[in-house]
């Protein structure tokens, strides 16, 4: 996928590391801010996983280091939630004086609680997405519930979280009590979508009952059942993600994106080695994601090169039949096309390969229909004539250039 670095100032001039997923043309239907857990950062396989799954469905992607973490400057031990607060709405505010100002807001774990509290302050943003949050930014001192005694008496200690060691001090533990989430759900005017698994060990399911008992409607919740609390399975990732994209086009009030500038409709961008070959296409106003099966390196998290090329043949047969069955005001109440190739892409890819093979649709057409043997023969006919039928059989020129950005 298309990555872009960037860096913002927070609010204290600390230079915050961020990066942006892009759609296919870098034409987004909209900007979102993704808010990693504690002491995570945007490097996280969720983070990356969740917002590609966007950009794949239009929507560009920033995600950042919170202060102190990952490639972020400043101190984590100086940091506290309300730090966390304000490095979102710093976030925002880049992407409004860059870009446009976000319209969706997704926060995982801590990060959850996080963009609840920020939204109150950020009137652009529509939709807030929740994955796996606390319903009480407390909850965060049950992971170093050993040491609370320590860092009350002495000021601070250092802990192991996920093992790694961390100093928190006593205002970080003190911050903490300053924040009521639910109460801050219960005057905010945003649409809510909360995602938690009932098999999550660190922020158990109740957490999410509870968010969803406070919260304005329209809220909405999804069980992310089987997934562990980091969603460290890219799958479970990629379906969180692939849902928040379907749910928040309700409430973006996406408009079509203007036309390329130049006369092509179709793009597609595959991005770093580690995504394998999941690619992004943009044709028209619409999302696509390709791939390839899991046996030949790919994430299978869409259709084939092939396979797309199959979907184009039964699509276009069965718009083609039903134009003519309208015209001829035949009584067809379904019609179904089933198209098979024999060759695989990767193994077409082979450049070392010099076997030519023969390129084999089979199409079997099912109709259900009030229809005589002459009447199937004639729709048998009609087929050939679909648009893409005569492409593929017809003599086929394709001029390439590179351009290097």
């Amino acid at each position: 996928m298309k990555s872009t670095r960037f860096s913002f100032p927070n609010k204290d001039g600390l230079t915050l590391s961020a990066q942006m997923e892009w759609p296919a043309d870098q034409r987004p239907y909209g900007f979102s801010i993704f808010a990693h857990c504690f002491t995570c950062g945007k490097n996280l396989t969720t983070v990356k996983a969740i917002s590609k799954a966007l950009a794949s469905r239009g929507y560009a992607v920033l995600s950042f280091d919170f202060t102190g973490l990952g490639h972020s400057d400043g101190e984590f031990a100086d940091t506290n939630f309300s730090a966390n607060v304000e490095d979102v709405i710093a976030a925002a505010q880049f992407l409004e004086k860059e870009f446009s100002a976000p319209l969706l807001l997704i926060g995982h774990s801590l990060g959850g609680a996080a963009i609840i509290k920020a939204a109150l302050q950020l009137p652009s943003v529509k939709a807030i997405a929740t994955i796996a949050a606390p319903s009480q930014v407390s909850h965060v001192r049950k992971l170093f519930q050993s040491d609370l005694a320590k860092i009350e008496s002495i000021g601070s200690a250092k802990v192991d979280l996920g093992g790694r060691s961390f100093l928190i001090k006593k205002q970080f533990v003190d911050d903490l009590i300053n924040h009521t989430i639910t109460q801050t759900l219960g005057v905010l005017s945003k649409a809510l979508l909360i995602l938690h698994s009932p098999q999550d060990t660190v922020v158990n399911i109740a957490n999410a009952s509870e968010l969803y008992q406070f919260a304005h409607h329209p809220k909405s919740f999804v069980s992310l059942d089987g997934a562990d609390h980091l969603l460290t399975n890219k799958s479970d990732a990629q379906y969180a993600g692939e849902v928040i994209a379907a749910w928040v086009q309700h409430y973006m009030q996406v408009q079509e994106t203007p036309s390329l500038d130049s006369e092509y409709q179709t793009v597609g961008l595959i991005g770093e080695k580690e995504d394998g070959f999941t690619t992004l296409i943009k044709t028209g106003k619409h999302f696509i994601t390709a791939d390839e099966p899991e046996d030949v390196g790919g994430n299978d998290f869409g259709p084939s090169p092939y396979q797309l090329l199959t979907s184009a043949l039964a699509a276009c047969t069965v718009m083609t039949l039903r134009m003519y069955a309208n015209r001829k005001e035949l009584n067809i109440k379904e019609i179904k096309v089933h198209v098979s190739h024999s060759k695989r892409h990767c193994e077409d890819c082979d450049i070392t390969n010099s076997n030519s093979l023969i390129d084999h649709f089979e199409r079997m057409i099912e109709v259900d229909g009030e229809l005589d043997g002459a009447k199937l023969t004639k729709l048998s006919e009609i087929a050939d004539k679909c648009p893409v039928h005569k492409t593929l059989l017809g003599e086929i020129k394709i001029d390439t250039t590179l351009k290097r950005n």
